[in-house]
């Protein structure tokens, strides 16, 4: 649990920054346009992924040797990277066509890593991830109990005066001792619970992209 004068520091803090409502408006109205031009602007050049992707498939294509491939899977809450062995570029080329979600690049030791993104938690997060705060207040999910502080993903800052004036205390509690989390569900659910009381209302937007 939370040390009294480290929650109390915190929520001082907070006071400080909190924004009017006005303002926040106005913040997440620039955020969203700045987002849009953003994407238009994306739009406009090569996304690194595909010129990646390009560069993979044209090393591939121009050799014959043996090539190590490695599969990186990412999930909501955790990675794991996992040898495939060893493949002719043929045959690496044919497990990228089987797999078109799946994203590759050439690591340091020029071996194929495919990337597959998984809507899910890895089996590691299904054991330990818990959501909780960290020390600047940002809701946090950890490896184990948010008391070793090994944060796996931040999210956004929290609002506490907001938070403890809309909230049952024994929620508040429950946030500050770990919030348990077995699957994805209770993932969702308890960062749609707690966006809503973000410092920053445009946070929320921008940070809960997978």
């Amino acid at each position: 649990m939370l040390e009294f004068s480290l929650w109390k520091k915190l929520k001082k803090k907070l006071r400080r920054t909190r924004r009017p409502i006005w303002q926040l408006g106005c913040l997440l109205a620039a955020a969203m346009l700045s987002f849009a031009g953003a994407r238009s602007a994306h739009a406009a050049v090569p996304d690194k992924p595909a010129a990646g992707m390009r560069s993979v498939i044209e090393v591939l294509a121009s050799q014959s040797e043996q090539v190590t491939v490695k599969l990186h899977r990412v999930y909501l809450c955790g990675e794991e990277t996992k040898a495939l062995g060893s493949m002719t570029s043929k045959e690496a080329l044919g497990l990228m066509k089987e797999h078109p979600e799946w994203t590759a690049m050439l690591d340091e030791q020029r071996a194929v890593v495919m990337e597959e993104r998984i809507d899910d938690l890895s089996e590691s997060c299904k054991r330990n991830g818990t959501f909780g705060l960290d020390k600047a207040g940002h809701l946090s999910l950890f490896d184990g109990s948010p008391k070793k502080e090994k944060v796996l993903r931040t999210f956004f800052q929290l609002d506490v005066n907001y938070m403890e004036s809309s909230l049952p205390k024994e929620r508040i509690d429950e946030l500050v001792n770990g919030i348990r989390i077995t699957d994805k569900d209770e993932f969702n659910s308890v960062l749609s619970t707690f966006s809503d009381y973000a410092v920053d209302r445009s946070e929320k937007v921008m940070k809960r992209d997978f």
